[in-house]
């Protein structure tokens, strides 16, 4: 399978996920450290990637530890083109992922699906952090232990992927809410 086909797989699946969690709702881990995470390593996509490997770079990526439910990816993204970006999924072995913003919905902060991606202008970065846009796994199969190396796949709209490696830290922040009738 190309590297072109397997991203359109990865972005179908994504959408398809999305839907049929449409209804879900969830809790995040509340039995974590409370611990602030240290600064992670850069992670930068393989050779062996698509060509949007060489496009976008993660910079300080991080997931916060948990054991089941739910949990967020954060780092920086950095477009490194004169072109804007967009991605419009994830992926890992851990979980089921969608991309989610922070919004205030009745007086609360709450988390929902970002719809249409996060677009990364022109040699600009886009900022996921605790508290605002991230990388939502959403039924977290395999433990992320602090330590462990989680294995992401960003989606980009014009079909190619960028893999990048993150490492668990333990985390107490972020305990948003979860809107599950944002989904679309």
């Amino acid at each position: 399978m190309s590297s072109r086909s397997r991203g359109l797989a990865l972005l179908a699946a994504t959408v398809l996920s999305a839907g049929v969690l449409a209804g879900c709702g969830g809790s995040t881990d509340a039995s974590t450290p409370t611990t602030t995470p240290t600064a992670p390593t850069p992670s930068t996509p393989t050779a062996s990637t698509s060509s949007a490997a060489s496009a976008i770079t993660v910079t300080d990526p991080w997931v916060k530890a948990a054991d089941k439910g739910m949990t967020a990816a954060f780092g920086t993204l950095v477009n490194t083109t004169d072109k804007p970006l967009t991605v419009v999924g994830a992926s890992s072995p851990v979980s089921v992922m969608e991309l989610h913003e922070m919004v205030m919905k009745d007086g609360k902060m709450l988390m929902q699906p970002k719809e249409g991606g996060f677009t990364l202008p022109a040699g600009g970065k886009h900022e996921l952090s605790p508290g605002g846009d991230h990388l939502m796994f959403m039924s977290v199969k395999t433990p992320v232990k602090p330590g462990d190396e989680v294995t992401i796949t960003l989606a980009l709209s014009d079909g190619s992927t960028v893999p990048f490696t993150a490492v668990g830290k333990p985390f107490t922040g972020a305990e948003e809410s979860y809107d599950p009738g944002a989904h679309s």
